[in-house]
Formats: structure tokens, C-alpha cells, sequence
């Protein structure tokens, strides 16, 4: 049985090369061997260091806690909008380059390494002819989404036909938290505010917009992987259900939530069987976060939660493989 990380980090030094060229933000810094990635007009920045961009490291670190036959899908991670903030040429003309190296990475490393597409979202048009470019021609596995687009949320009339699309293709969107909007409100404490729960309030108020909105009612072969177990959605459930009924939509909120995968980057047992008991077991899928987590630890965690062999096997394998269309 192979192993699939559904949670992996890589970048290519191309992309913050290119950035490091703007004069304006959103722009890249060099330092030493990694980067520092500024955005929202400067006043915030990722330090990124040598790791993010060592593919054949990752690659090792995750064979070496999983075995030979490991496999990596590849996300933006928290750089996921930060193309939203380019002007909408800029963005596009980026993704395609961006979107292009990956898929060169996903070539070179074949049944090694999937690649997850960078698709900017100010102009609709143009979103979608990035994303066909990178799902139909590139090859790319899922497509990332932002939590905010030039300023507006991810649920604007607007992105109607972008939703159609992606279902129709039936690739998964990726939602992974970032910076860009709670950062600066929850910078306190050496951003241990945001790093902790104002990125899983990110992905979590993500979600719960495209479920308000009807996105997930009106595409019920839309797929979705949330990052982290979920954020904090599978654990106020009953609150949401209680106090956020739509009445547009025929479903209680919880029940479009169900239908959504989570990972396991989350290092605690009790939140993985959580995850369980909540989506069900066709619905959990392994992550590592890697090179922010490391993938022994998230093993562990798998063992002290203490599944069965077919848990196992499908949170491994199973799943991601049938929500990615990796077999």
C-alpha cells in the first residue's frame, strides 16, 4: 500500500525570483538561501527559509517516515491569494508560470509528486482559462483557493461560472488558510494569535461561505478538502446548525459540511478521531504539512489514535486517492 500526503509544501525558486524582481508588493525579499514574501502593501511577510524550495529533501524526509512508495500533493499553502493582490495581467501571466513549474516537478517526479494549481480570481474570464490551462493541459490535481480575491469574498456572484467549472472537471478545491486577513487584527504574541486560530478561523469562515452562499447546494459534485481536521467546524457543528440556518438552503449547514474531506494535519489524537466520527471514514485523508510539520510526528500521531487497519488504509491511501483521482 502506497502512502499519499494530501499536505505537502514545495516551491519553485523561479516564482520568488520573478517576485523578488517587482518594485511593488505583493514582492519577495532574498535572505540567505530562502526568501521573505511581503504582502498586504508590505506590512506583512513570510519568512521562508532554504526548505520550502529543497523538492528531493521533502521527498527523502516523507519516504524515510512512510516508506519507499510515498506520494506527494503539493498545495500553495498560505501563499494561496497572495497572487489576488497583483494586478489581474500580473496575476495570470504569473499562474501560468507558476502553474507550469509545478507540472514541470510533476513530470519529472512522476507517481512521485502531484502538483495543485495557482489560479488568481479578480477577473473571472481570465480565472478560467487558467484553470482549464492547468487542469486540462498541465495535468495539475486540485485547484487552491483563496480565502479573499481583490479584496472580496470568495462567495461574489461573480465566481459563479468558476465554481461550475471546477465540478465539472472534478478536481477538489484546497482550502488552506493564510495571512492576509486576520493577520495584522491578530499579530500579538509573536503572531502565535494567527498562526494558531486566526488561520483556522480563515479556512473555517471559508467554508461556511460557500456553504451559506448555496455554492455547495447548487454543485453537489463539487469536492473539497479542508485543510487541519476541518479548523473548528466539525466541533461547533450543533452551534452552527442552531444559530446559521439559511433558509435558501434545504439542508441543515452541517449536512454540506459532511460532505467535505479534512486532513490529518492536526497533532492530536483526539482531534483525528474527531474527524472520524464527524465526515466519516471515507472522508479523512493523511497530511503531513511538510517542512512545517514533520512527517514522523505526523505518523505518530495516526498510531496514538488508535485505527484499525482499514482506517488506516484508507485515510493513507484510499481516500486522497479517490478525491484526487490518483488511481
Amino acid at each position: 500500500m502506497r502512502t499519499v500526503d494530501s499536505h505537502f509544501h514545495w516551491f519553485p525558486r523561479s516564482h520568488f525570483e520573478h517576485m523578488a524582481a517587482r518594485a511593488e508588493h505583493p514582492r519577495t525579499e532574498r535572505v540567505g538561501d530562502g526568501y521573505r514574501y511581503y504582502y498586504n502593501e508590505g506590512r506583512g511577510f513570510l519568512p521562508l527559509p532554504a526548505i520550502w524550495f529543497d523538492l528531493d529533501a521533502g521527498l527523502a524526509a516523507s519516504e524515510a517516515a512512510t516508506g519507499p512508495e510515498t506520494v506527494v500533493v503539493c498545495t500553495t499553502g498560505v501563499l494561496s491569494g497572495l497572487l489576488d493582490q497583483l494586478p489581474a495581467k500580473d496575476a495570470i501571466d504569473t499562474a501560468y508560470a507558476y502553474n507550469e513549474e509545478i507540472a514541470k516537478a510533476q513530470r519529472t517526479h512522476r507517481d512521485r509528486f502531484f502538483g495543485t494549481a495557482a489560479v488568481p480570481l479578480q477577473d473571472t474570464e481570465l480565472a478560467l482559462s487558467v484553470l482549464d490551462h492547468a487542469v486540462r493541459e498541465l495535468d495539475l490535481r486540485a485547484v487552491n483557493l483563496p480565502p479573499v480575491t481583490a479584496g472580496n469574498p470568495i462567495d461574489v456572484a461573480r465566481l459563479e461560472p468558476f465554481y461550475a467549472r471546477v465540478a465539472e472537471l472534478g478536481v477538489p478545491l484546497i482550502i488552506h488558510p493564510t495571512d492576509l486577513v486576520f493577520g495584522e487584527m491578530l499579530a500579538d504574541y509573536g503572531d502565535a494569535l494567527q498562526r494558531t486560530v486566526g488561520r483556522l478561523f480563515d479556512s473555517s469562515v471559508t467554508v461556511l461561505r460557500l456553504i451559506f452562499a448555496g455554492v455547495m447546494e447548487r454543485y453537489p459534485d463539487l469536492k473539497i478538502i479542508q485543510t487541519h481536521g476541518g479548523g473548528f467546524l466539525p466541533y461547533q457543528a450543533g452551534r452552527i446548525d442552531k444559530n446559521a440556518r439559511q433558509e435558501s438552503l434545504p439542508l441543515a449547514p452541517s449536512d454540506y459540511l459532511k460532505r467535505i474531506f479534512v486532513d490529518t494535519v492536526t497533532p492530536q489524537a483526539l482531534t483525528v478521531r474527531t474527524a472520524l466520527e464527524f465526515y466519516g471514514p471515507d472522508k479523512v485523508i493523511y497530511g503531513t504539512d511538510h517542512p512545517c510539520w514533520s512527517p514522523k510526528a505526523a505518523v505518530g500521531v495516526l498510531e496514538e489514535a488508535g485505527l484499525s487497519d482499514e482506517q488506516h488504509a484508507r485515510i493513507r491511501s484510499t481516500n486522497v486517492e479517490a478525491v484526487l483521482n490518483l488511481t
